[in-house]
């Protein structure tokens, strides 16, 4: 099982756990609504593959190609712009629906944050599904838990940092977590606010844009409410 050098990036939406803890009456508008906005995610991610769904998380990866110079980090960057901007758009859309259950309302209170490494990781076939693994693919995924304070970051390892050549803003900060099983690391992180330069705030959904994400909340949710569909499992 050979290894490839390859780019990771989760994109981790933050209060999930409150969320869906707190709208255990509505869950299935709640469990309906957080698959849309990753499904926007996964949608503006653009020469990432999606690799997994997790929970609250969208896990993606590309090969890095032999290129001079790399333009990986500020690829990772743009995209995380995006996907950001996406995540917001679709978050307004069900939080402006004409449901007024706490699964739409409280959705305003979701945020979205991306943690970005590179590293040589093996695929495995497990039960004819596709899976990477190997230490960069824990590291990773490891790195959600850290001391960054800011609720929306792009957090790049010093393995990845060091590859960009496109410098990130002057407030940009730096942690250095001790990760279990693996030490002591050194990352970089920035505030996705300070990425993008134009700041469009999301358009206001008009009236036939929020019933229609009205009727995809109850139209999506009647399985869960039935019972026919399971909701994810809270990290």
């Amino acid at each position: 099982m050979g290894t490839e050098r390859t780019a990771l990036l989760i994109a981790d939406i933050g209060g999930y756990t409150e969320y869906m803890g707190s709208h255990r009456m509505t869950l299935a508008h709640a469990e309906v609504n957080t698959a849309r906005m990753l499904e926007s995610i996964v949608r503006a991610a653009s020469g990432f593959e999606l690799v997994e769904i997790e929970g609250d998380a969208a896990f993606l990866s590309r090969r890095a190609a032999a290129r001079q110079p790399d333009t990986t980090v500020s690829d990772i960057l743009v995209l995380a712009v995006a996907m950001h901007r996406a995540f917001h758009l679709e978050r307004e859309y069900v939080v402006q629906n004409l449901c007024p259950c706490g699964g739409c309302r409280q959705a305003r209170n979701l945020t979205l944050k991306f943690v970005a490494h590179i590293g040589d990781v093996a695929t495995q076939r497990v039960s004819g599904r596709s899976k990477l693994v190997g230490i960069d693919v824990i590291l990773v995924h490891r790195l959600l838990k850290n001391s960054v304070e800011i609720p929306e970051y792009v957090l790049l390892t010093e393995e990845l940092y060091g590859t960009g050549t496109t410098p990130l803003p002057t407030s940009v900060g730096e942690i250095t977590p001790e990760v279990e099983g693996i030490g002591s690391v050194r990352a970089y992180f920035v505030d996705v606010a300070d990425l993008d330069d134009v700041g469009v705030a999301p358009p206001s959904p008009t009236l036939r844009s929020r019933l229609g994400s009205t009727f995809s909340a109850v139209g999506r949710g009647l399985p869960y409410m039935l019972g026919t569909r399971k909701p994810r499992r809270v990290r």
